[in-house]
């Protein structure tokens, strides 16, 4: 755990801070750097919350600094642009999920693949080349270079955008990848948390044919009713699971994925 001396930026901002592992928040003033030739700021309106942060507050995993200002999952309005800045303007949505930089000149940036950058910079508890900290989306505004920033379509509300610059892009990256992005794909979505009633909206979006499986039978009624999930199993039920395995297995898709790891 470490303490990080507090950086004065030109722009005053306000958000809600932890100081220790307590994982209680708090009041926090603080300031944002100046908007830079290729940086974009905006109003914060609205941040998702990921179980990330949970763990970064309490420094459960042994890299948090503090004062440390959580959100990853960040949507709002933009406020200024950079002289530089050429994809976007006042007023556009705009979102950050959990990277505000990278080195831009490894293999994996080449590739479009800065969450695999050994310099990559996390959106809150990392260092700027500075040396500033860095605070997330639990806060009133934000800056950041405009490669790291998204754009949110005019038709998505901000609030309904935020969880998706996290929770959405984890599962919506490895349908893709994976090819399960096709329409009558049989689809399994282990648990129905952040991630997993996501994966199944995206599945379904996809025209999967989509079951979910859970320890808990109470989420039944979610998975189905509200999500659109076809089928729902419960983990700990031997019988179901292998003939859901079996019918599986006789699928082509179900064939070809395990195919692909072979």
């Amino acid at each position: 755990m470490a303490t990080q001396p507090e950086f004065e930026h030109p722009n005053k901002a306000f958000g809600w801070a932890a100081r220790d592992t307590s994982g209680v928040l708090s009041p926090f003033n603080f300031s944002r750097r100046e908007t830079g030739e290729k940086d974009v700021a905006f109003k914060v309106l609205y941040c998702g919350i990921c179980h990330s942060d949970l763990h970064m507050i309490k420094n459960e995993w042994g890299m948090s600094t503090y004062p440390l200002v959580p959100g990853h999952e960040i949507a709002g309005i933009v406020t200024e642009v950079g002289s530089k800045v050429e994809k976007f303007k006042i007023g556009d949505k705009v979102g950050v999920g959990c990277l505000v930089d990278s080195c831009r000149a490894c293999q994996n940036c080449e590739e479009n693949l800065e969450n695999y950058c050994p310099k990559q910079t996390n959106t809150y508890s990392a260092k700027y080349s500075d040396g500033s900290i860095t605070y997330g989306g639990y806060s009133d505004s934000m800056v950041a270079d405009e490669h790291f920033i998204v754009h949110i379509p005019d038709g998505l509300p901000l609030e309904s955008a935020a969880p998706l610059l996290c929770a959405g892009i984890t599962v919506y990256s490895p349908l893709r990848y994976f090819g399960l992005d096709k329409p009558g794909m049989n689809i399994g979505i282990v648990g129905l948390g952040g991630l997993g009633h996501l994966g199944v909206k995206f599945a379904k979006a996809f025209g999967a044919n989509v079951t979910v499986i859970s320890t808990s039978p109470n989420k039944e009624k979610e998975a189905i009713e509200n999500l659109g999930a076809d089928s729902f199993l419960i983990s700990h039920d031997q019988d179901k699971m292998l003939r859901w395995v079996l019918w599986m297995a006789s699928s082509i898709q179900f064939q070809r994925i395990i195919l692909s790891y072979l």
